[in-house]
């Protein structure tokens, strides 16, 4: 392949990387550029990639440990570091996850060190009169607290805000019920008091940390101003200026950031088929968290 740059969307966040074969081992200068380009645009991809799993994974560590998901009945049984997001169902049993991220979200902010980052890899895209359909929308955390009002940033420091795991898992979407967490599941994931304004660990960039999926309430404030707040803040976050939306192909291999990302599913798509695989990279660095009784 040529040359890699970095070609940007255009959006608030974003670049598309070209000239980068992801299916052959990358020298450290290479793993190094990509990472500064990452940190810069805060989501960054490639195109017509052909990865295996191992390769994958393997791409994925230049950048960090991988995870394995709390949902291993998602993760590929054979490779345990991925996590199948799809909604085929074989043998009468899904294959992954069908119902992720239909809502606004960070990945991984539900544990006392968050997740760093997620690199989703598109096997199956589904098309539908020649448009590919289950886009996915990023919006900018540094952008969005950027675009606060002066009185609002003050207002929000030293504030916190409690992320519940549990409730986002159970939150009804389309009416499809997911299985009970198990007691194991549970444990590893306690809800968490968290600041609302998040330092980024490698940028020092301010970035607004409350999601609509996970963050269940906002402590040590009433029950009224912590609604109104919330609305304001979830309404703030989905704006279409701090937005880019991905338009999947076959091949994609897109990586985000979570802490100055959060993202959200657009299931347009069924009954066709999609089949994602993402790995995750561990975080590195504490979220100054405080853990609190989990609530079912």
């Amino acid at each position: 392949m040529g040359a890699m740059k970095a070609h940007p969307t255009g959006a608030a966040l974003g670049a598309e990387i070209r000239g980068v074969d992801l299916s052959r081992p990358l020298d450290s200068a290479t793993v190094a550029r990509l990472n500064e380009l990452w940190l810069e645009h805060e989501v960054i991809y490639f195109r017509n990639q052909t990865l295996t799993p191992a390769q994958h994974i393997g791409f994925s560590e230049g950048f960090g440990d991988v995870e394995v998901h709390v949902r291993t009945e998602c993760c590929r049984a054979d490779y345990p570091q991925i996590f199948v997001v799809s909604n085929i169902i074989e043998n009468g049993k899904p294959i992954g996850a069908g119902d992720a991220g239909t809502r606004w979200h960070f990945d991984g902010c539900c544990t006392e060190k968050p997740s760093r980052g997620s690199l989703l890899y598109a096997k199956i895209v589904p098309v539908q009169d020649g448009v590919a359909l289950g886009d996915t929308m990023f919006s900018s955390m540094t952008r969005a607290y950027d675009a606060l009002p002066a009185g609002m940033k003050q207002r929000l420091h030293g504030m916190k805000a409690v992320n519940s795991y549990v409730k986002g898992y159970y939150r009804p979407i389309n009416a499809t019920k997911r299985p009970e967490l198990t007691p194991e599941q549970m444990k590893k994931v306690p809800e968490l008091e968290v600041p609302i304004v998040r330092r980024h660990p490698f940028t020092g960039k301010s970035c607004l940390y409350v999601n609509d999926t996970f963050t269940a309430r906002i402590a040590d404030v009433s029950e009224t101003e912590r609604n109104e707040l919330l609305d304001y803040l979830f309404q703030h976050v989905s704006r279409p200026e701090f937005i880019y939306r991905h338009n999947w192909r076959e091949g994609d291999l897109l990586a985000w950031d979570n802490c100055s990302t959060q993202h959200c599913a657009i299931a347009d798509y069924p009954p066709l088929h999609r089949l994602m695989e993402r790995t995750t990279i561990m975080g590195a660095a504490s979220v100054s968290v405080s853990m609190v009784a989990c609530a079912a």
